[in-house]
């Protein structure tokens, strides 16, 4: 007869796969709950901004991608809408980088090879009796229903009347490893180095109102490609699709309850942020962290679903993702005002921002995770 398990993970992405690897070196017994994937259309063409906390977590268990698929960013260019420009730059706080831009599928497959070889970990179809069951579906958690007070956790949303569109692209000149932003009449364009420092491969991350992405959605590449250019100019130099675009509606969430009896959220389950600045994974891969270790470092004759114990890993965790939601949320506001006045203030605010070398340098240093 099997051992009973310990802790039944739900959810088998980035999140699920990093909590199930962490429980398991403290010797704890994971059910990792694998959803069949349907064979994907097209390309996965998503790419994430981690921080040098992500990459330490992922490091200590093996999981790291190569050179090849974890692209360090050098330097941060942001510009405003009407001449304000930000540029941040990882030598100014003394790292390696600001960032890593890492190819999500390549991420996976490391976790998923990492998993396969800890014994401690079994992978199975459908959720079984467990002390603690991790909900890391994402956002649309399709078990986090049976959870919480009355069968509700108070999942609250905001909406944002914006939609976000990701492809890959090549340009006609390397990137060296700088990531470009800009914000511009209520959008926000991302442009994120890929294929490591001497590659000419760019992420995007087009966050647009619902109606233009659709329009943008369906234009040929040409068109699309002419788009993005009247946007960045030739900073990038000339660009070409390389791939599908993916577009995806956004939104500000959050479950008022994390934890409860024998049961806990992580990740996009527990919250999501709009991906301005890049953190919805670096949140979600602290997420595992805090979990573990306040598993780790648990009274010996407490349960692994004890609410008390679990409430621990709940209040680390909500304050800094209020933190974060807030940033984004109000930089989101304060950008999409189209108002002639507000544009004014806000490149008032990034021109006396860049004269600031010791705000620039918390904001960058935060952003790293250090």
């Amino acid at each position: 007869m099997s051992k009973p398990f310990d802790v039944c993970i739900r959810g088998d992405g980035v999140v699920g796969r990093t909590l199930a690897l962490l429980l398991a070196r403290e010797r704890l017994r994971v059910a990792l709950v694998a959803r069949p994937h349907p064979t994907a259309a097209t390309a996965d063409v998503r790419a994430y901004a981690l921080n040098s906390a992500s990459r330490g977590l992922l490091e200590t268990l093996r999981a790291w991608p190569d050179a090849s698929f974890a692209t360090p960013v050098r330097e941060m260019q942001v510009w405003g809408d009407d001449g304000g420009r930000l540029d941040f730059s990882a030598q100014s706080v003394a790292q390696q980088a600001l960032a890593w831009i890492v190819d999500v599928p390549a991420l996976e497959q490391q976790l998923i090879q990492a998993v396969r070889y800890q014994p401690q970990i079994e992978t199975v179809a459908a959720p079984v009796q467990a002390a603690l069951n991790v909900i890391c579906e994402g956002q649309k958690s399709s078990s986090r229903h049976e959870f919480g007070p009355k069968g509700s956790l108070n999942w609250t949303v905001k909406p944002y009347p914006q939609k976000a569109i990701a492809a890959r692209l090549d340009a006609d000149q390397p990137h060296h490893g700088v990531a470009r932003q800009w914000f511009a009449g209520g959008d926000i364009l991302a442009l994120l180095p890929l294929s490591g420092p001497a590659g000419n491969s760019l992420a995007l991350v087009w966050s647009v109102s619902t109606e233009r992405a659709g329009a943008l959605e369906k234009l040929p590449p040409e068109e699309f490609c002419a788009a993005l250019q009247a946007v960045c100019g030739q900073e990038v130099g000339h660009l070409q699709l390389s791939s599908e675009r993916v577009g995806w509606p956004l939104a500000l969430s959050k479950a008022e309850h994390w934890v409860g009896p024998g049961w806990a959220l992580a990740g996009d389950a527990a919250h999501t942020v709009h991906p301005l600045a890049g953190q919805g994974l670096n949140l979600g891969l602290a997420d595992a962290a805090c979990l573990a270790g306040v598993m780790a470092q648990r009274e010996y004759w407490r349960d692994l679903g004890d609410e008390k114990l679990l409430r621990r890993y709940e209040r680390a965790r909500k304050a800094d993702v209020a933190a974060m939601g807030a940033v984004t949320d109000g930089l989101h506001g304060l950008f999409a005002q189209p108002d002639g006045r507000w544009q004014a203030l806000r490149n008032w605010g990034m021109k006396g921002f860049a004269h600031s070398a010791l705000l620039k340098n918390w904001v960058a240093r935060q952003a790293a995770g250090l």
